[in-house]
């Protein structure tokens, strides 16, 4: 095995991390402005964009195991857990730190959403948007290939799109689709209404 097998793998998942996280705030944002229109949605747009949160969460943690097995740059857990707690560029693995803390609240009050007040539910969300610039940022100043013109132009061109469906929400027609009332429903065969729960939990959040 090449010695620093580890090291690579850290890398490699972290920039695979950083992408399905981008793509789920993205693909998030993209169903609860309503740019992909207004009619209800089927059930599975609203499962994958769960599905790519969990993915993040899994390549996260192989990024951090991978990181504590590395020889490279040794980490140790206190490093990978505490912000400002490393040798190695303390400040931009704090970033990372904090993003990931974020990302755990807002994966598990996901998994808890049916049982929590909706508004609470509805700020912890919220902070997808900030989780998604302390792992950018983490990522441009931590990960050693942030120097490849691809990996900045990947970070500008996402950046560029959450802050168009920012615009789109506020300003644009997302503002008024998402102020007039979802369409009825058909109902499913088992007595319950298909893509009702989609339309609600989409029109009441950002992502």
């Amino acid at each position: 095995m090449n010695q620093h097998f580890w090291w690579y793998l850290a890398r490699a998942t972290g920039i695979v991390a950083w992408a399905l996280a981008t793509g789920s705030v993205l693909w998030g944002m993209a169903l609860s402005t309503r740019a992909l229109g207004s009619r209800p949605r089927a059930p599975w747009l609203l499962d994958l964009h769960r599905f790519l949160g969990g993915l993040t969460v899994a390549f996260v943690g192989v990024h951090l195991l991978s990181l504590a097995a590395d020889s490279y740059v040794e980490f140790s857990w206190r490093d990978l857990f505490v912000p400002m707690a490393s040798n190695w560029k303390p400040g931009a693995v704090a970033w990372g730190v904090a993003a990931f803390y974020l990302l755990v609240a807002v994966e598990v009050t996901s998994l808890l959403m049916q049982r929590l007040p909706r508004r609470i539910w509805r700020a912890i969300h919220l902070a997808s948007y900030v989780t998604y610039v302390l792992a950018t940022v983490h990522f441009l100043t931590a990960g050693t290939d942030s120097g490849l013109v691809i990996v900045r132009l990947a970070a500008i061109v996402s950046t560029a799109a959450i802050v168009f469906f920012v615009a789109y929400l506020l300003v644009g027609p997302g503002r008024a689709a998402s102020a007039r009332p979802s369409r009825p429903v058909p109902r499913s065969t088992n007595g319950g209404t298909a893509g009702s729960r989609v339309t609600r939990s989409l029109s009441k959040s950002p992502t």
